[in-house]
């Protein structure tokens, strides 16, 4: 494995970036670094990752960049203890069971699974919304049921492309259980979190897991994704939502312009 300084620069600046965006807007940064990590280090003349490799260094990276996310949302009333329970235990199962089983998978398998992920994620997020975010925290409820289902799929399909699942699940919170969208940003780190040890389990038992990358990414998680947490505090809702809609989209389009 190569980990000469110009590659421990790169993978620590697609971590640092990956991580913020993260932090921002709720996600594992998986959407935006499983495409990074495997297309940026070959197009510098760097090792090139296989899908297997992407995936198992962002599940184990996903950890720490989700609990950091949280940590900085800690006091802000946003985490929603009902919703986080009931989708994290869901995801938690579905996570272990992708994460596990998909060292039997081939690698145009893992990125047909990723594309597919995005693809739906993408066409809920550019989905009429109804606006929920004036609505005041103690009177939110949301579909006990809907929640424990979707979750569980999106941890499946999370588990085997090494993804905490958050593209999948901010789409999911804010369109279909009608969560205000700091609210499905603080709670969505911290179901990714619960989510990723699940991914991370099952990817490390089935030694798909680069360590010295997994490393350079955590450290670029654990400085960017409270930066990016308090960021996201700042800014209006509409812009984080669309953020988070191209970054979708535009992962989706990648990842099927190359098959």
């Amino acid at each position: 494995m190569d980990m000469s300084f110009a590659f421990v620069t790169v993978i620590f600046l697609i971590g640092f970036v990956g991580s913020f965006i993260s932090g921002m807007v709720g996600i594992g940064g998986s959407v935006v670094k499983y495409p990074m990590l495997l297309y940026i280090p070959p197009l510098l003349g760097l090792t090139h990752f296989t899908a297997h490799e992407v995936a198992g260094v962002s599940a184990v990276q996903v950890i720490f960049a989700t609990i950091s996310g949280v940590w900085a949302y800690r006091k802000s009333g946003y985490l929603h203890k009902a919703l986080i329970f009931y989708m994290g235990i869901s995801i938690l199962v579905g996570s272990f069971i992708g994460g596990f089983g998909s060292d039997r998978l081939t690698e145009e398998s893992v990125n047909i699974v990723y594309g597919v992920l995005a693809t739906i994620a993408a066409i809920l997020m550019f989905l009429p919304k109804k606006n929920m975010d004036d609505q005041a925290m103690r009177e939110v409820t949301f579909n006990k049921i809907g929640a424990v289902v979707l979750s569980f799929f999106v941890g499946i399909g999370a588990g085997i492309v090494g993804a905490g699942g958050a593209f999948l699940l901010m789409p999911v919170m804010l369109v279909i259980l009608k969560i205000p969208t700091r609210m499905a940003v603080a709670s969505s780190l911290a179901i990714t979190f619960i989510s990723s040890i699940g991914t991370g389990i099952g990817k490390v038992a089935t030694g798909q897991v680069l360590y010295l990358p997994a490393f350079v990414m955590i450290v670029a998680s654990v400085i960017a994704a409270p930066l990016g947490a308090k960021f996201g505090q700042k800014i209006d809702t509409k812009i984080l939502q669309w953020i988070l809609a191209v970054l979708i989209l535009a992962t989706a389009i990648k990842i099927w312009i190359d098959f």
